[in-house]
């Protein structure tokens, strides 16, 4: 049986699913503005979907229902497709239902009759505000002992690195969003970035002195040695004066982490968990941590907010006599 799906699975789609599953994707890229790693999941949850419904003896897109959605995703579960996995294809086959409805081919939407799974979802680690003093002392002594030499190349990409490193804590911004800057996209004299999120939603993100002055060395000192023909307008640069990959600077940011002594390696990603811990924990509102972070909902970010109790808690069993 399992070899009969595989087959089935590999077979091509009927021309009625082939060119619905073609328009969708043309929908996706065109008209929701979604990143190309969210159009490539969507495209393989769809078609996915799409050769489970043609084994299941649908031929035209008419005749697909709430039924075949939901054995579709019995399928999966049974498959031991994680939960976080089903909730994304669960939003897929609804995109695609709601889509494919509007275009007339289904006269009803059955996407609403699909029960949203919901992710498990694990507080993320934050570090202590005492950890990640650290490690920003310790990126910026680096530079100055860099510095001290004469090389002018490795003194730039250590300044570079703690532009990456106070950036990324200061704004809560994603590594994409960063390396995604130009330099037109830094206001100084009001201390903030312009970013461009999922979605190619802008939004415009505070920082604070110290991000703006590692920021302001980087370009006076450290720019400059780096810039190329092929620069262009990208605010931070590789060693080669490109555009910085964002490989690279999760790469500089683990390695920042790791050269800290009693720090645990949470990754860029645990940078903007901690920021927006330490935040909420200073005492900005839920709205303005996700307008900072650039969440679509507001129940994304409210996952903070238990990262903030936990820690509280914790404090309270740690300190109080009677915990």
């Amino acid at each position: 049986r399992a070899r009969h799906t595989e087959m089935v699975n590999q077979a091509e789609l009927a021309t009625d699913l082939s060119q619905a599953h073609e328009e969708f994707a043309r929908h996706l890229a065109a008209e929701r503005g979604l990143s190309q790693h969210t159009v490539r999941a969507y495209l393989g949850d769809v078609r996915s979907l799409l050769e489970h419904a043609q084994l299941c003896g649908l031929t035209e897109l008419a005749d697909l229902d709430a039924g075949i959605l939901r054995s579709w995703l019995a399928r999966q579960r049974a498959g031991g497709q994680a939960r976080t996995t089903l909730a994304r294809r669960g939003a897929a086959a609804r995109t695609f239902t709601a889509f494919a409805h509007s275009r007339g081919w289904l006269a009803s939407d059955p996407g609403p009759m699909l029960g949203t799974a919901k992710p498990h979802r694990t507080l993320p680690h934050v570090l202590a505000q005492q950890e990640m003093t650290a490690v920003l002392n310790a990126a910026a002594s680096d530079a100055r002992s860099t510095a001290s030499g004469d090389h002018a190349k490795a003194t730039a990409v250590a300044l570079r690195d703690v532009a990456i490193v106070e950036v990324l804590y200061a704004t809560g911004i994603r590594v994409s969003e960063l390396t995604g800057l130009d330099i037109d996209d830094v206001d100084h004299e009001r201390r903030c970035v312009r970013v461009f999120g999922k979605g190619g939603r802008e939004r415009t993100v505070p920082m604070g002195l110290p991000a703006d002055h590692a920021l302001q060395r980087w370009q006076t000192d450290g720019r400059p040695v780096l810039v190329t023909e092929t620069s262009g307008p990208a605010l931070l640069l590789g060693a080669r004066g490109g555009r910085l990959d964002p490989r690279t600077a999760r790469r500089v940011v683990h390695q920042r982490l790791a050269a800290t002594e009693g720090v645990p390696d949470t990754g860029p990603h645990g940078l903007r968990h901690t920021a927006a811990t330490h935040l909420l924990e200073g005492g900005a509102d839920l709205r303005s941590v996700q307008e900072i972070l650039g969440h679509s909902s507001l129940a994304t970010t409210q996952i903070y907010t238990h990262v903030s109790i936990e820690r509280l808690r914790s404090s309270y069993r740690q300190a109080h006599p009677r915990a």
